[in-house]
């Protein structure tokens, strides 16, 4: 069934200017206008008419460019890394669309804040025993430094997951360790579970990342010695100064009520070692200004100079999804970071902060573009925050994704196309209308009476609408591809080209002169003297060099 609606005429009017959109078939279907565009687009592109704009556009950039040439070789105070789970390119630039929408305008020349880091480079997010990823084999990399094998946390690739026997002896530490180590006060902030993939390979050694509470463990494993990653996360690095998102239901004993939804029983405590966690986070801390908060006004109630260690769980599983938010009682990220740096930045030896836009992922396991979007939006905003609140030159920032996804966007669609919108054509196989966003794979494959499901009719801009998949999938898969890397701050310039995704955390130690990169870091008015090793020939020419100009390796 064609769109009964849908113009013949093959017309669509967009920019003022009549576009001819069909390809040479008299009678293909075409989607009306109103249908497609987000915004009236008359007289919208006059000033990207003249070839003006874009060149004194491009002399703006070129001149900001020339700035960078002077690199920042400072040290860096501060680490702040920002993760968006299963944030692919294609979802940067979707979230970018969407971004600019939300504020009026078109959409695809919006900045975000990640767009405006200087240095952008590419990482390879293979894990050592898989060539698509999983989010816990990839957070071992860029935290702790090393590959490993998917479903394992804060252990090498000699450790195989599920096995218990394997962990001791292949522990890996993370850089908020190393950070740690160095006197630094450090933070956890994530819209998932404090005890899911990405946060817990910054605390835990564990060969299996569903082990949140040995409720979910195996009894040999239990046997064998290991420990489940909430308890892990108070017990490994026990100061931990900030942790906040959700997973309530892991630090409780098993059938205790949860404090928001003591009728649901699904979100109970599950602990069957009896062990009160928060309790006993609690009472540990009660002399060292330590607070545990559970919901925004608790949170927002508290003055960060009094707080030296801050337990924020917010829900019993993940937080809720950004678009379904209760604003009144449920921190959103950009909340929850404000509050963390306000905490951690009043340590003179500076913070090393992991912030990760978790459900950035699940919402494309689900097929749900518009959720997972707007939780990228979201953390885009936190980076914002982040950036009032910090400066580049005491503050290497890093903002980059674990691994991608099966989604993206085309369909050839006009400029402002509302970024959830129908593509302009019909298909020219089956007659029938498409959205721009698809899914390689995922819940969104629907066949109906042995054909595609025509989508006429379906709300397509629902919070929950599930596009259109090519494989029947009950959860959509990971992306294999590179994923972007956005640096700004000291020695952010390391961030270049195309590197291994472990490289990451070895770049912000050596910036913040932490873990086993200190040689370099005699201090010279807060910068990091950079010290190659080279060849004796080289060597010379170098001194050679410095004699006439000391500061070249400055």
């Amino acid at each position: 069934g064609q769109d009964s609606s849908a113009s013949q005429s093959g017309i669509v009017r967009a920019s003022g200017v009549t576009r001819q959109l069909h390809r040479g078939r008299q009678h293909e279907g075409v989607i009306p206008a109103h249908h497609l565009l987000l915004f009236d687009l008359e007289g919208f592109g006059e000033q990207e008419k003249d070839p003006k704009f874009w060149t004194a556009w491009a002399q703006r950039t070129l001149k900001n460019a020339l700035t960078l040439q002077t690199l920042n070789t400072n040290i860096a105070k501060n680490l702040i890394l920002f993760l968006g789970d299963g944030m692919g390119v294609p979802t940067v630039t979707a979230a970018r669309i969407l971004k600019g929408q939300l504020s009026g305008q078109s959409g695809e020349e919006t900045l975000l804040e990640m767009d405006k880091f200087p240095f952008v480079s590419l990482a390879k997010t293979y894990n050592t025993n898989a060539q698509v990823p999983d989010s816990a084999g990839t957070a071992t990399a860029y935290l702790c430094g090393v590959k490993a094998n998917e479903g394992t946390v804060g252990v090498n690739a000699a450790a195989v997951r599920s096995q218990c026997n394997t962990t001791k002896g292949n522990e890996v530490t993370s850089i908020l360790r190393w950070a740690k180590d160095a006197g630094k006060s450090v933070g956890i902030v994530t819209t998932t579970r404090v005890n899911h993939a990405t946060p817990s390979a910054a605390y835990a050694h564990c060969v299996d990342r569903d082990w949140y509470s040995d409720n979910e463990m195996p009894a040999d494993a239990l046997e064998t010695g290991c420990k489940d990653i909430a308890r892990q996360l108070f017990e490994n690095i026990p100061d931990i100064n900030v942790i906040m998102g959700g997973g309530r239901r892991y630090m409780f004993p098993r059938n205790t009520p949860d404090a928001e939804y003591p009728d649901m029983a699904k979100h109970n405590g599950t602990r069957k070692d009896g062990r009160n966690l928060v309790k006993e986070w609690t009472d540990r801390m009660s002399n060292k200004k330590g607070h545990y908060v559970w919901n925004k006004q608790q949170l927002l109630s508290l003055n960060p100079s009094n707080v030296d260690y801050l337990l924020g769980l917010f829900e019993p599983m993940d937080l809720t999804y950004d678009l379904e938010r209760n604003d009144e009682t449920d921190p959103s990220l950009t909340e929850m970071v404000d509050v963390a740096i306000k905490i951690l930045r009043k340590n003179p030896n500076g913070f090393y902060l992991l912030v990760e836009g978790g459900r950035i992922d699940h919402g494309h396991h689900e097929g749900k573009a518009k959720q997972a979007l707007y939780e990228a939006v979201e953390m885009d905003r936190a980076i914002g925050r982040a950036d009032l609140m910090t400066s580049i030159h005491d503050t290497l920032t890093i903002v980059t994704a674990d691994h991608s996804h099966m989604f993206n966007f085309g369909g050839y669609t006009a400029r402002g196309n509302t970024i959830f919108g129908l593509a302009p054509m019909l298909s020219d196989v089956d007659q029938k209308p498409y959205t721009s966003i698809i899914y390689g794979n995922g819940p969104g494959y629907k066949i109906v009476n042995g054909v595609r499901q025509n989508i006429t009719g379906v709300n397509y801009l629902d919070n929950n609408y599930q596009a259109q998949a090519a494989v029947p999938l009950v959860s959509e898969t990971h992306g294999g591809e590179d994923v972007a890397v956005f640096a700004k701050g000291p020695l952010a310039h390391l961030l270049h080209g195309v590197h291994e995704q472990n490289y990451i955390p070895h770049v912000m130690a050596y910036a913040a002169c932490i873990g086993q990169n200190r040689e370099h870091c005699t201090t010279n008015g807060g910068a990091a003297g950079l010290r190659p090793i080279v060849s004796s020939i080289a060597a010379l020419l170098t001194v050679s060099r410095l004699l006439v100009n000391p500061l070249i390796l400055k």
